[in-house]
C-alpha cells in the first residue's frame, strides 16, 4: 500500500481519521498498535522500522476499535523517552498526539510516531535486532545481523550531503506534485521530513538529487537507464552485431521510470496470444506488470555508489534481461526469489517512489512477478549475480508446469540453471550446482528425455558444446541434440 494513503488519513477530519486508519492495510511502512502495548514491545517495532526503511506507527488502534491513548496520561515526548530506554542506539523519530474520535464519538488522541530509516543497525535492550519485512517485524539471527551490519555500511550513500547542491537545482514542478500527492503544504519541509535535506544548513542529499533534480546526471553521470533491442536471441559481436535499438533514458528517477516504460513498450517483441477479453491479440512476449516491476526494482534498489555502470534493459525475441549495478543485499537469496528478506539499499528513494505509486514492496513485487509469469504460462523469473551486478531474466518460453513438477528436485535445479544461463556447458553446470559430474549427467538425462533441454555440439568432446532450453517445449520448434551428447553417451 503506498504510504501516501497513511499521510492522507493523518490529515483527514478529526471525526474520520481514526476510522480511515483502521481501514488501511498494514505493510512495510505502516503499523497499528494497541494503547496497552508495553514500551519494551513498542521498542521492538520501532527498531524494526529504523533498520528497514522507516515508517509510521500509530498507537491507540486495536482489533478494529479506536482505543485512544488519553487514559495513559503521557505526552508524546514522554512516550518516546520511555521507549528509547529499551533500544541501543536511540533511533531518529518524531512523535505527536493527534486528535481523534472513539467509536462512541468521545474525543481522544492517537500517538503517531514517524520513524526515519537509519544508516546504523539498532537493537533492543536485550541486544535483539529486528527488521521490518512486509507487515511483520522479524528477529534476525547472528548471521543475518552481521549481513545487515555490512549492508548498512554500504547504504549510507543515498543519505550523503552533496556540496554545492541547492533547492534551485530541483525540478520545482515535480517536487510540488510530490508534496500535493501527500497533501503536504510545504515541499521544502517535506524534503527534511523524508531525510532528503540534512545537517544544520539542510543541504540536499544524493537521494534528493536523484529523485528531484532537473539534471541529476550532472552529479551522477551513470544514473540512467539504457534500453537495448536485439534482433533474434543473441547479442552477436563485430559484423554479426544484432543491436537495432539503443535508447538512453535520463532525468530524475520518477521521469526515468515513466519514460523507460514507454521505451520498453515501443520496442518489446510481441506474440500472438489470448488476451484478457478472450480474444487473440498481439501481446508483449512478457507481461507488462512483470518487466515493469523488474525495471522499478532495478532503478530503486541499484547501487548508486558504483560508478561506471548503469541499469540496462535488453530485449530479445525470446526474453527480457534487466541488469542493475550492485549485488543483492546479504539477507537476500537470489536462488529463491520468493524467500527474499527485504532490505532496501536506498530506503529514502524506495519510500518516495512508493508514495508516488511506483512499484510494490520488494518481496511482494517479486511474488507478483512470479504469479504473473505463471498465469501467462511462462517460466519463473530468475536472478543471477555477478561480481558487481544483479541480472533478472524473464523468459518468453512457455513452460509445461505439470511436466516440470514431476521432475526430481535435482533436475529442476539444473533446469533453472540452464534457463538462467541460456547456454551452459556440462562443466559449468557441475560447478554451479555443486554436484558431482555423474549426478549432473544423470539429471541432464532426465531433462533431455523429457525434451526440456537440448545439447548442442558437433561431437562428444566438442569444447564449445552447451545445453539450452529445448524449443520442442510448447510454443517452440524442436532442434534435436546430437546423439553424442554426454547425457546420452
Amino acid at each position: 500500500m503506498p504510504t501516501v494513503l497513511v499521510a492522507q488519513a493523518l490529515q483527514a477530519p478529526v471525526s474520520e481519521r481514526a476510522e480511515i486508519l483502521l481501514g488501511l492495510r498494514e505493510d512495510q511502512w505502516f503499523d497499528r498498535k494497541s494503547a496497552r502495548i508495553s514500551p519494551r514491545d513498542l521498542a521492538e517495532d520501532l527498531v524494526g522500522f529504523a533498520n528497514a526503511e522507516g515508517g509510521t506507527v500509530v498507537v491507540g488502534l486495536f482489533g478494529g476499535e479506536v482505543e485512544g491513548v488519553d487514559g495513559l496520561h503521557h505526552t508524546a515526548s514522554q512516550w518516546l523517552r520511555l521507549v528509547t530506554t529499551f533500544m541501543e542506539p536511540p533511533i531518529k523519530s518524531q512523535a505527536d498526539l493527534l486528535e481523534c474520535r472513539t467509536g462512541s464519538g468521545r474525543p481522544d488522541h492517537l500517538l503517531v510516531i514517524e520513524v526515519e530509516p537509519s544508516d546504523s543497525v539498532h537493537a533492543t535492550s536485550k541486544d535483539q535486532v529486528y527488521l521490518r519485512v512486509g507487515d511483520q517485524n522479524r528477529r534476525l539471527n547472528f548471521r543475518q545481523r552481521q549481513e545487515l551490519l555490512y549492508d548498512k555500511g554500504q547504504a549510507t550513500y543515498e543519505g550523503t550531503e552533496v556540496s554545492g547542491a541547492t533547492l534551485p537545482d530541483l525540478d520545482r514542478q515535480l517536487l510540488t506534485a510530490y508534496a500535493a500527492a501527500l497533501g503536504h503544504p510545504a515541499p521544502e519541509r517535506l524534503l527534511t521530513a523524508r531525510g532528503l535535506r540534512v545537517g544544520r544548513r539542510e543541504r540536499l542529499t544524493t537521494a534528493a538529487l536523484l529523485l528531484f533534480a532537473r539534471d541529476p546526471q550532472r552529479w551522477y553521470p551513470e544514473a540512467y537507464v539504457r534500453v537495448l533491442r536485439y534482433r533474434g536471441s543473441e547479442r552477436g559481436s563485430g559484423s554479426r552485431q544484432q543491436l537495432v535499438v539503443d535508447e538512453r533514458i535520463t532525468g530524475p528517477i520518477p521521469l526515468q521510470l515513466q519514460s523507460g516504460r514507454l521505451a520498453i513498450l515501443s520496442h518489446l517483441p510481441t506474440r500472438r496470444a489470448l488476451g484478457q477479453d478472450g480474444r487473440f491479440a498481439d501481446l508483449g512476449i512478457v507481461p507488462e506488470p512483470v518487466w515493469l516491476e523488474g525495471l522499478v526494482n532495478a532503478v530503486i534498489h541499484r547501487s548508486y555508489s558504483m560508478h561506471g555502470d548503469h541499469v540496462r534493459v535488453e530485449l530479445f525475441d525470446d526474453r527480457v534481461e534487466i541488469s542493475s549495478p550492485g549485488r543483492f543485499p546479504g539477507l537476500s537469496d537470489p536462488s529463491d526469489p520468493l524467500a527474499v528478506t527485504r532490505f532496501a539499499r536506498n530506503p529514502r528513494i524506495a519510500r518516495v517512489c512508493s508514495e508516488l505509486n511506483f512499484g510494490q514492496e520488494l518481496g511482494e513485487g517479486i511474488r507478483r512477478m512470479v504469479e504473473e509469469m505463471r498465469l501467462a504460462g511462462l517460466a519463473d523469473p530468475t536472478y543471477r549475480q555477478t561480481a558487481g551486478s544483479v541480472q533478472l531474466t524473464l523468459s518468453a518460453t512457455p513452460v509445461d508446469v505439470a511436466l516440470e513438477s514431476r521432475l526430481p528436485p535435482g533436475a529442476r535445479d539444473l533446469l533453472r540453471l540452464v534457463r538462467e544461463a541460456v547456454r551452459a556447458g556440462t562443466g559449468e553446470l557441475v560447478e554451479a550446482s555443486g554436484l558431482s559430474r555423474p549426478v549432473v549427467l544423470r539429471q541432464l538425462r532426465h531433462l533431455e528425455r523429457a525434451r526440456m533441454i537440448s545439447w548442442v555440439g558437433h561431437s562428444r568432446n566438442d569444447p564449445r558444446a552447451y545445453w539450452t532450453l529445448a524449443p520442442s517445449r510448447p510454443g517452440g520448434t524442436h532442434r534435436p541434440g546430437s546423439e553424442d551428447s554426454p547425457a546420452t553417451a
